[in-house]
């Protein structure tokens, strides 16, 4: 199991480029299960969920092409004939985004068989809207042994309020009601910019979608959808990740091939604590070269500051002088990265779904335990402030959402390696 080794104290200098955002990537190759036609999807992260799910496109009978060479961040998914529209256990148990495939799969086929997601550990992120908003399109829905079952004959427009905002239950939704006969109206819909991208592919396939990142989407129903070629939209996590970490680290670092737009919640936020940004077109440059102040935190649905963002700012908060206090409204198991802080010499206190922080405090090298996605860029990000040299364990974890994070982190002066055997050992052997 790879792990990753971190010398701390040295600033990030340079430019660091964003991959295409897999939470955007993911609802997209799925909308590919609405048409016989070929979809090209360009600006696709090389990282294990979207593997995952090129995997369990390909097991439903998809034709699943990827680039090579300059093209490596290209996939061509062709649906011509889904023979098996199932996502099994085994195939989805570590992504919790299989539940996409359900919609299109009950608007392409008129039937599927998906099983309960699996995912980080994070907290409980029921598929009931889901259900409830396919019952209300038409569908039959069965659950047994693990599995949600539902069939349709043709789904059929319908106005569907959400109980709460989510977001794969309005991208599910979305992608079923645009072959559903009749119009149908979302409502509390998500309004996160991959909710706009994948409504982009999806119109650009020949759907009739409005509003789509507003809370309100309306969709009037067609009987055939296209192919169609789509560029992914930037990475605002991974982005905002990296802005946390130029600042932290003292360093002067240009985000590029971003989306500011996507980024003004963190942005301002940084500048709360007193980081320094300057904002381009298509890029954020931060410099940590003023010392840092305590500022509250409370994550929110979009455009408020992101919950993915929220272990990296909690680090940022160590390092802040006073006392900061972040709320977590999304999920309610996601500090679980606070422990391993602790470990590493944080002053953290968690009181239900708040966390206390007390700074500033020196971190030092630990060996640490990555216990889901952002979680590990949280530790990452520890570990490139730390007093000595951090092992951080479980780094599959990071590679679900960061593409070759460390490569990336190298090449503007982080000390850190990857460690572990990526090939069993008769395979390196006979080479």
């Amino acid at each position: 199991m790879d792990k990753f080794v971190i010398r701390g104290g040295e600033p990030l200098l340079g430019t660091v480029h964003i991959s295409g955002a897999k939470n955007a990537a993911l609802p997209c190759m799925a909308a590919a299960l609405l048409t016989d036609q070929p979809v090209i999807l360009e600006n696709i992260p090389q990282v294990r969920d979207i593997q995952t799910t090129r995997n369990l496109l390909t097991a439903m009978g998809a034709e699943v092409e990827l680039g090579y060479g300059r093209a490596h961040h290209r996939t061509t998914i062709h649906c011509a004939n889904l023979t098996t529209p199932e996502a099994s256990y085994e195939l989805v148990k570590t992504m919790r985004a299989s539940t996409l495939v359900l919609g299109p799969l009950v608007a392409r086929c008129g039937r599927a068989r998906v099983s309960l997601p699996g995912g980080c550990a994070i907290g409980a992120r029921p598929i009931d809207l889901h259900i409830k908003g396919l019952e209300q399109l038409g569908a039959k829905i069965a659950q047994e042994h693990g599995y949600v079952e539902a069939s349709a004959t043709r789904l059929k427009g319908a106005h569907i309020v959400f109980d709460k905002i989510t977001v794969t239950g309005t991208e599910d939704l979305l992608m079923a009601a645009t072959l559903a006969e009749g119009e149908t109206v979302l409502e509390n819909c998500a309004r996160e910019p991959e909710v706009a991208d994948l409504a982009h592919l999806l119109n650009k396939m020949g759907a009739k979608i409005e509003g789509a990142g507003t809370p309100t989407i309306r969709v009037k129903g067609v009987s055939k959808l296209k192919g169609t070629k789509h560029r992914i939209i930037p990475d605002r996590i991974e982005a905002g990740t990296f802005l946390i970490a130029g600042a932290m680290t003292g360093g002067d670092l240009n985000v590029a091939s971003c989306e500011p737009a996507h980024l003004e919640a963190v942005i301002h936020k940084l500048n709360a604590v007193g980081v320094k940004t300057k904002t381009n077109s298509d890029s954020v440059r931060v410099m940590g070269d003023n010392p840092f102040t305590a500022s509250d935190l409370s994550t929110e649905e979009y455009p408020g500051f992101p919950t993915d963002c929220q272990a990296q700012f909690m680090v940022l908060a160590t390092q802040a002088e006073g006392t900061s206090t972040i709320t977590e409204n999304i999920f309610e198991n996601r500090f679980m990265h606070a422990l391993e802080l602790v470990r590493m010499g944080a002053n953290i206190k968690i009181e239900g779904h708040r966390a206390v922080v007390r700074g500033k405090t020196p971190l030092s090298a630990a060996a640490v335990l990555a216990s889901d996605l952002r979680a590990s860029a949280s530790l990452v990000l520890a570990a490139l402030v730390a007093d000595g040299e951090t092992i951080i364990d479980r780094v599959y974890h990071i590679d679900r959402g960061y593409e070759h994070i460390e490569e990336k982190l190298k090449d503007v002066g982080a000390q850190i390696k990857r460690i572990g055997e990526m090939f069993p050992k008769k395979a390196v052997a006979a080479r």
